[in-house]
């Protein structure tokens, strides 16, 4: 009982003293029963997100943990170069796919550019010149660096994406009003490229204001749990969060300019017929089926124990 006490009120001063195990993930997954009850209660249909969700969790990073291990070890250029492709392309793909309501033909492509050009130009000057790594490609150091920084732009990017295409579609009447008085296709979509980065930008700027006062960034907890000295876990996450402001504005910028140069064309016409709904590749189309599936066998079971309830109280009103 001693120890127990030490282990939980002691420790050695707050750094983590045990190796975690797949029971301490059991454990912790049971958290994610208390959304599905909410799910449930509320009648909110994310049980099946939820749990999707966190199987992806566990075996994405479980096979992320087995690649880094190895390029960790390895320390070769190639390999991270390849890593950080594989990255970029998955990013991309969650922008596009999973992320943005809308899309145009080439949309991909436009977010994939954006999105390695924003993240390696600032992921290379960020490592190599303000955390002062001579090979800026070392994986402990970059390829980190590089998952953070596509993480915040991938959501930005979504954000701006959404905000832009929303507007152009459903402001058509006021953009091609614009355009019919002589406007060029800068003039008459400029308040909503505006609009679509400052909304893009703003979540970012709000989460540097409230850092440390408020909230402990992820990085800076693993770095200090992982043994850290506390001012350059500090550092760290102020040259970290400078580095994500920077990818994200590139990034913004840059797809809403492919957007709108994409939605009206060289000759200043609006053309929203290029604009379509996003067409889920299998995997997705598979979860949204699964959910179908679930919700129409839930609405049986639902009919079912309605009418044995019914069928129950029928001998009761006839005796009466």
């Amino acid at each position: 009982m001693t120890d127990l006490w030490m282990v939980i009120f002691g420790g050695d001063g707050g750094r983590i003293s045990a190796n975690f195990t797949w029971w301490n993930v059991g454990v912790a997954s049971t958290f994610i029963l208390v959304n599905v009850i909410i799910s449930v209660m509320m009648q909110l249909k994310l049980e099946i997100p939820l749990i999707v969700s966190s199987l992806r969790c566990i075996l994405q990073l479980s096979v992320m943990g087995l690649i880094l291990q190895d390029v960790f070890e390895a320390k070769n250029p190639y390999y991270v170069a390849f890593l950080t492709t594989v990255l970029i392309l998955l990013s991309t793909y969650e922008t596009v796919y999973d992320k943005a309501d809308q899309a145009w033909n080439g949309m991909f492509m436009s977010v994939l550019v954006n999105t390695a050009f924003s993240t390696l130009f600032i992921g290379i000057i960020g490592t190599h010149y303000a955390m002062r790594e001579q090979n800026f490609w070392l994986p402990e150091v970059f390829i980190p660096s590089i998952g953070l920084l596509l993480g915040i732009t991938a959501s930005s990017m979504a954000v701006s994406l959404n905000a832009c295409l929303s507007e152009l579609t459903s402001n058509q009447g006021r953009i091609e009003t614009y355009l019919s008085f002589g406007a060029t296709r800068f003039e008459a979509s400029r308040s909503i490229a505006i609009d679509a980065v400052r909304l893009a930008m703003l979540p970012t700027i709000n989460r540097m204001s409230i850092v440390g006062l408020i909230t402990i960034p992820g990085t800076m907890t693993g770095q200090i749990l992982g043994g850290a000295p506390i001012w350059n876990a500090v550092r760290y996450q102020e040259i970290i969060s400078f580095m994500i402001t920077a990818s994200s504005g590139i990034a913004v910028l840059g797809v809403v300019a492919s957007c709108l140069h994409a939605v009206i064309d060289t000759k200043h016409r609006l053309r929203t017929e290029r604009v379509k709904e996003v067409k889920i590749p299998i995997l997705h189309g598979l979860k949204k089926w699964s959910e179908k599936k679930y919700n129409h066998t839930k609405e049986k079971l639902a009919d079912m124990r309605s009418r044995s309830t019914s069928d129950e109280r029928r001998p009761l009103l006839s005796s009466s």
